[in-house]
């Protein structure tokens, strides 16, 4: 299989930021990922929004097979399992939640594929280890608690590797202070991708924007 679960998981982590995605257009999706990983990001999560959502999906996850096989093509937004095994079978390497579903957790280890599901406690974080998730996605990451969340759970639990979504922003401030608190990825949408990009066609402006955030969290990490 292309991008086995340790490839997918050490990818999330180098990049540090993972786009968070969804057009109800094919080609307009394929333009925005392909500027994503031309900027460094070539981990990206396809939301599962929409109707005919897993449609888009699989023929951009077919397209990419062939024409851009370094891509990861991850799904979010999955809250049952039939859902995560339908994009599963569609060549999904990721899955993410917005909570804990133990059932799709079941799904991906049988498959070997690596499941962030959302978090909002230290309970959740707890069950989502013992059900064999290595990184879980905090959310809504600035309203549970934000960076002094992360530090106050890596306290007791320093093994954790956490990955907020919800409230990291693509700028030197906001990555100093997650990262600074440990997270070891964060997802963005909108502030990454931004509506102005998509409506003007904007691929080299996405691309730009993708790449200096991920400059921007090496050079933190560097300095770190």
């Amino acid at each position: 299989m292309r991008h086995d679960r340790l490839a997918v998981l050490t990818a999330i982590e180098t990049q540090g930021v993972v786009p968070v995605f969804y057009h109800p257009d094919a080609e307009v999706c394929a333009q925005v990922i392909r500027a994503c990983a031309r900027g460094g990001a070539r981990a990206v999560e396809f939301t599962n929004r929409g109707d005919f959502a897993w449609e888009t999906f699989t023929a951009l996850s077919k397209e990419f097979a062939r024409t851009d096989p370094d891509i990861i093509l991850g799904v979010g937004s999955i809250l049952d399992a039939p859902t995560a095994a339908l994009y599963l079978a569609s060549g999904a390497r990721f899955v993410v939640s917005p909570c804990l579903v133990p059932e799709v957790a079941q799904v991906c280890n049988r498959r070997m594929v690596a499941y962030a599901p959302g978090c909002g406690s230290v309970r959740d974080i707890s069950e989502a280890q013992e059900l064999g998730c290595e990184i879980v996605k905090l959310f809504p990451g600035a309203s549970v608690g934000g960076a002094e969340f992360v530090k106050a759970v890596l306290g007791p639990m320093p093994w954790t590797k956490i990955m907020p979504t919800g409230g990291v922003e693509p700028d030197e401030a906001s990555i100093r202070d997650w990262f600074g608190a440990g997270i070891v990825a964060a997802g963005m949408g909108s502030k990454l991708i931004t509506k102005a990009a998509i409506e003007a066609k904007d691929w080299a402006g996405i691309e730009a924007q993708v790449r200096q955030t991920v400059q921007t969290i090496a050079a933190f990490r560097k300095k770190g």
